[in-house]
Protein backbone atom coordinates (compact mmCIF):
# COMPACT_ATOMS: atom_id res chain seq x y z
CA UNK A 1 0.00 0.00 0.00
CA UNK A 2 1.14 3.47 -0.94
CA UNK A 3 0.95 5.36 2.68
CA UNK A 4 0.76 8.88 2.74
CA UNK A 5 2.36 10.83 5.96
CA UNK A 6 0.83 13.90 6.12
CA UNK A 7 -2.77 12.62 5.05
CA UNK A 8 -2.11 10.15 7.90
CA UNK A 9 -0.99 12.44 10.43
CA UNK A 10 -3.81 14.64 9.17
CA UNK A 11 -6.00 13.17 12.68
CA UNK A 12 -2.52 12.84 14.88
CA UNK A 13 -3.65 13.41 18.02
CA UNK A 14 -6.50 11.26 17.75
CA UNK A 15 -4.60 8.49 16.55
CA UNK A 16 -2.03 8.57 19.27
CA UNK A 17 -4.60 8.35 21.62
CA UNK A 18 -4.98 5.01 21.84
CA UNK A 19 -1.15 4.84 21.68
CA UNK A 20 -0.83 6.94 24.95
CA UNK A 21 -3.66 4.35 26.92
CA UNK A 22 -1.92 1.40 25.96
CA UNK A 23 1.62 2.97 26.82
CA UNK A 24 0.08 4.02 30.63
CA UNK A 25 -0.63 -0.22 31.05
CA UNK A 26 3.18 -1.06 30.56
CA UNK A 27 4.26 -2.28 33.71
CA UNK A 28 7.78 -1.72 32.84
CA UNK A 29 10.65 0.97 34.56
CA UNK A 30 13.74 0.68 32.76
CA UNK A 31 13.67 -1.10 29.56
CA UNK A 32 16.87 -2.04 27.80
CA UNK A 33 15.47 -2.62 24.04
CA UNK A 34 12.48 -1.59 22.54
CA UNK A 35 11.04 -2.26 19.15
CA UNK A 36 7.34 -0.51 17.66
CA UNK A 37 6.10 -2.57 15.04
CA UNK A 38 4.44 -0.89 12.12
CA UNK A 39 5.70 2.51 13.86
CA UNK A 40 4.52 4.72 10.46
CA UNK A 41 5.76 7.88 10.38
CA UNK A 42 7.70 7.80 14.25
CA UNK A 43 5.06 9.80 16.11
CA UNK A 44 4.36 6.74 18.27
CA UNK A 45 8.02 5.69 18.48
CA UNK A 46 9.00 9.21 20.32
CA UNK A 47 6.53 8.57 23.12
CA UNK A 48 8.33 5.52 24.01
CA UNK A 49 11.85 7.45 23.88
CA UNK A 50 9.97 10.05 26.03
CA UNK A 51 9.07 7.09 28.85
CA UNK A 52 11.92 5.51 28.58
CA UNK A 53 15.13 7.75 27.25
CA UNK A 54 17.43 5.29 28.13
CA UNK A 55 15.99 2.62 25.67
CA UNK A 56 17.93 0.98 22.65
CA UNK A 57 14.54 1.91 20.46
CA UNK A 58 13.90 0.48 17.02
CA UNK A 59 11.02 1.36 14.20
CA UNK A 60 9.51 -1.24 11.99
CA UNK A 61 8.02 -0.30 9.13
CA UNK A 62 7.36 -1.46 5.28
CA UNK A 63 6.53 2.24 4.26
CA UNK A 64 9.51 3.52 2.69
CA UNK A 65 7.40 7.38 2.94
CA UNK A 66 6.71 6.57 6.45
CA UNK A 67 10.16 5.84 7.78
CA UNK A 68 11.80 8.71 6.10
CA UNK A 69 9.56 10.66 7.65
CA UNK A 70 10.17 9.30 10.70
CA UNK A 71 13.90 9.33 10.29
CA UNK A 72 13.46 13.01 10.01
CA UNK A 73 11.68 13.11 13.73
CA UNK A 74 14.25 11.18 15.42
CA UNK A 75 17.89 10.02 14.28
CA UNK A 76 18.70 8.15 17.33
CA UNK A 77 16.42 5.20 16.38
CA UNK A 78 17.22 2.00 14.61
CA UNK A 79 14.48 2.54 11.68
CA UNK A 80 13.78 -0.89 9.57
CA UNK A 81 11.85 -1.15 6.56
CA UNK A 82 10.68 -4.71 6.94
CA UNK A 83 7.41 -6.23 5.78
CA UNK A 84 5.79 -7.33 9.51
CA UNK A 85 4.81 -10.50 8.55
CA UNK A 86 8.05 -12.27 8.10
CA UNK A 87 10.23 -9.19 10.10
CA UNK A 88 12.30 -11.62 12.48
CA UNK A 89 14.04 -10.47 15.74
CA UNK A 90 16.89 -11.91 17.91
CA UNK A 91 14.95 -13.21 20.99
CA UNK A 92 16.10 -9.48 23.31
CA UNK A 93 12.98 -7.24 23.20
CA UNK A 94 12.14 -6.18 26.87
CA UNK A 95 9.23 -4.87 25.10
CA UNK A 96 7.49 -5.16 21.53
CA UNK A 97 4.81 -2.38 20.87
CA UNK A 98 2.74 -2.34 18.24
CA UNK A 99 0.04 0.43 17.54
CA UNK A 100 -2.76 0.05 14.89
CA UNK A 101 -0.39 -2.32 13.03
CA UNK A 102 -0.79 -5.80 13.40
CA UNK A 103 -4.42 -5.95 12.19
CA UNK A 104 -3.53 -5.69 8.86
CA UNK A 105 -1.31 -9.34 8.67
CA UNK A 106 -3.02 -12.41 8.33
CA UNK A 107 -2.41 -15.28 10.57
CA UNK A 108 -2.63 -13.94 14.06
CA UNK A 109 -2.88 -17.67 15.71
CA UNK A 110 0.86 -17.98 14.22
CA UNK A 111 2.01 -14.46 14.42
CA UNK A 112 1.65 -13.68 18.13
CA UNK A 113 3.73 -16.64 19.09
CA UNK A 114 6.13 -15.48 17.03
CA UNK A 115 5.99 -12.58 18.21
CA UNK A 116 6.44 -13.87 22.22
CA UNK A 117 9.42 -16.29 20.67
CA UNK A 118 11.55 -12.50 20.28
CA UNK A 119 10.56 -11.57 23.93
CA UNK A 120 13.47 -11.12 26.61
CA UNK A 121 12.51 -13.30 29.77
CA UNK A 122 10.37 -10.98 31.51
CA UNK A 123 9.04 -9.03 28.55
CA UNK A 124 6.01 -7.48 27.40
CA UNK A 125 3.51 -7.43 24.46
CA UNK A 126 1.74 -4.71 23.93
CA UNK A 127 -0.40 -4.13 20.64
CA UNK A 128 -3.28 -2.00 20.14
CA UNK A 129 -5.84 -2.65 17.06
CA UNK A 130 -8.76 -1.22 15.25
CA UNK A 131 -11.73 -3.37 16.04
CA UNK A 132 -14.23 -1.05 14.43
CA UNK A 133 -14.88 -3.57 11.23
CA UNK A 134 -18.34 -4.25 11.95
CA UNK A 135 -18.97 -0.32 11.81
CA UNK A 136 -20.88 1.63 9.20
CA UNK A 137 -17.99 3.10 7.86
CA UNK A 138 -16.58 -0.67 7.10
CA UNK A 139 -19.66 -2.31 6.13
CA UNK A 140 -20.19 0.43 3.21
CA UNK A 141 -16.92 0.10 1.92
CA UNK A 142 -17.42 -3.37 1.68
CA UNK A 143 -20.75 -3.66 -0.08
CA UNK A 144 -19.53 -0.60 -2.23
CA UNK A 145 -16.32 -2.82 -3.36
CA UNK A 146 -18.66 -6.01 -3.80
CA UNK A 147 -20.79 -4.44 -6.06
CA UNK A 148 -20.89 -4.93 -10.20
CA UNK A 149 -19.37 -2.44 -11.14
CA UNK A 150 -15.96 -3.00 -8.51
CA UNK A 151 -16.04 -6.43 -6.99
CA UNK A 152 -13.48 -7.56 -10.06
CA UNK A 153 -11.54 -4.31 -9.81
CA UNK A 154 -10.67 -4.39 -6.15
CA UNK A 155 -10.90 -8.52 -5.49
CA UNK A 156 -7.55 -8.70 -3.84
CA UNK A 157 -8.43 -5.59 -1.23
CA UNK A 158 -8.85 -6.41 2.09
CA UNK A 159 -9.52 -3.89 4.99
CA UNK A 160 -7.93 -6.12 7.78
CA UNK A 161 -9.43 -7.99 10.38
CA UNK A 162 -8.91 -9.32 14.11
CA UNK A 163 -9.58 -12.26 16.40
CA UNK A 164 -12.23 -11.96 19.13
CA UNK A 165 -10.67 -10.89 22.61
CA UNK A 166 -11.09 -14.51 24.04
CA UNK A 167 -9.49 -16.01 20.79
CA UNK A 168 -6.50 -13.58 21.93
CA UNK A 169 -6.55 -14.72 25.68
CA UNK A 170 -6.21 -18.21 24.36
CA UNK A 171 -3.56 -17.41 22.08
CA UNK A 172 -1.69 -15.75 24.99
CA UNK A 173 -2.80 -17.09 28.48
CA UNK A 174 -0.27 -19.96 28.14
CA UNK A 175 2.96 -18.69 27.48
CA UNK A 176 2.81 -14.95 29.91
CA UNK A 177 2.76 -14.30 33.42
CA UNK A 178 0.16 -12.11 33.11
CA UNK A 179 -2.55 -11.02 30.71
CA UNK A 180 -4.50 -8.22 30.49
CA UNK A 181 -6.94 -7.27 27.57
CA UNK A 182 -9.55 -4.98 26.83
CA UNK A 183 -12.05 -3.08 24.32
CA UNK A 184 -12.37 0.59 24.06
CA UNK A 185 -15.23 2.70 21.63
CA UNK A 186 -13.60 6.06 21.17
CA UNK A 187 -16.47 8.65 20.49
CA UNK A 188 -13.99 10.43 17.80
CA UNK A 189 -15.41 14.09 17.39
CA UNK A 190 -14.47 15.41 13.89
CA UNK A 191 -14.72 18.52 11.76
CA UNK A 192 -16.42 18.94 8.22
CA UNK A 193 -19.03 17.09 6.29
CA UNK A 194 -16.43 14.45 5.11
CA UNK A 195 -14.37 13.97 7.64
CA UNK A 196 -15.34 10.40 7.75
CA UNK A 197 -14.07 9.99 4.00
CA UNK A 198 -10.40 11.92 4.81
CA UNK A 199 -9.95 9.30 7.93
CA UNK A 200 -10.57 6.75 5.93
CA UNK A 201 -8.79 7.56 2.96
CA UNK A 202 -5.83 7.90 5.09
CA UNK A 203 -6.00 3.96 6.09
CA UNK A 204 -8.84 1.71 5.60
CA UNK A 205 -9.68 2.91 1.81
CA UNK A 206 -5.52 2.69 1.04
CA UNK A 207 -5.64 -1.06 -0.19
CA UNK A 208 -9.01 -0.45 -2.54
CA UNK A 209 -7.62 2.41 -4.09
CA UNK A 210 -4.13 1.06 -4.79
CA UNK A 211 -6.20 -1.66 -6.87
CA UNK A 212 -7.90 1.48 -9.11
CA UNK A 213 -6.61 4.04 -11.91
CA UNK A 214 -6.99 7.48 -10.59
CA UNK A 215 -10.01 7.91 -12.62
CA UNK A 216 -12.00 4.71 -11.03
CA UNK A 217 -10.87 6.29 -7.35
CA UNK A 218 -12.39 9.57 -8.08
CA UNK A 219 -15.66 7.38 -8.87
CA UNK A 220 -14.86 4.77 -6.54
CA UNK A 221 -14.69 7.76 -3.69
CA UNK A 222 -17.53 9.98 -5.70
CA UNK A 223 -19.89 6.85 -4.65
CA UNK A 224 -18.49 6.57 -1.20
CA UNK A 225 -19.11 9.78 0.01
CA UNK A 226 -22.77 10.57 -0.10
CA UNK A 227 -23.45 6.90 1.73
CA UNK A 228 -20.65 8.09 4.96
CA UNK A 229 -22.31 11.31 4.49
CA UNK A 230 -25.76 10.06 5.20
CA UNK A 231 -24.46 6.95 8.07
CA UNK A 232 -22.80 9.71 10.01
CA UNK A 233 -24.47 13.14 9.38
CA UNK A 234 -23.07 16.61 10.49
CA UNK A 235 -24.62 17.97 13.85
CA UNK A 236 -25.32 21.53 14.13
CA UNK A 237 -22.25 22.36 15.56
CA UNK A 238 -20.50 21.34 11.81
CA UNK A 239 -18.86 18.13 13.42
CA UNK A 240 -19.35 14.40 12.89
CA UNK A 241 -19.13 11.59 15.45
CA UNK A 242 -16.99 8.86 14.55
CA UNK A 243 -17.75 6.26 16.89
CA UNK A 244 -14.54 3.78 16.57
CA UNK A 245 -13.28 0.65 18.56
CA UNK A 246 -10.21 -0.59 19.31
CA UNK A 247 -8.89 -3.78 20.87
CA UNK A 248 -6.15 -3.30 23.41
CA UNK A 249 -3.60 -6.74 25.35
CA UNK A 250 -0.62 -6.50 27.37
CA UNK A 251 0.93 -9.21 27.80
CA UNK A 252 3.88 -9.55 30.72
CA UNK A 253 6.39 -12.57 30.80
CA UNK A 254 7.91 -14.27 33.70
CA UNK A 255 10.15 -12.65 36.10
CA UNK A 256 9.52 -8.46 34.59
CA UNK A 257 10.37 -5.87 36.37
CA UNK A 258 7.33 -4.05 37.06
CA UNK A 259 6.73 -0.56 37.87
CA UNK A 260 4.50 0.08 40.58
CA UNK A 261 2.71 2.77 38.88
CA UNK A 262 0.94 1.09 36.83
CA UNK A 263 -0.24 -1.78 39.20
Amino acid sequence: MAWDPDRYLAFGDLRSRPALDLLARIPLSAPSRVVDLGCGPGTVTTLLRQRWPEARLTGVDRSAEMLARAAALDGGVEWVEADLSSWQGEPSFDLIFSNAALHWLDGHAELFPRLQSMLAPGGVLAVQMPANFDADSHRLIRELAASSRWRDRVANARMGSVLTVEAYHDLLAGGFQSVEIWETRYLQVLRGEDAVLQWLSGTTLLPYLDCLSDDERDVFIGQLRPLLRQAYPMRGDGRVLFPFKRVFMVAVGAHAHVSRETR
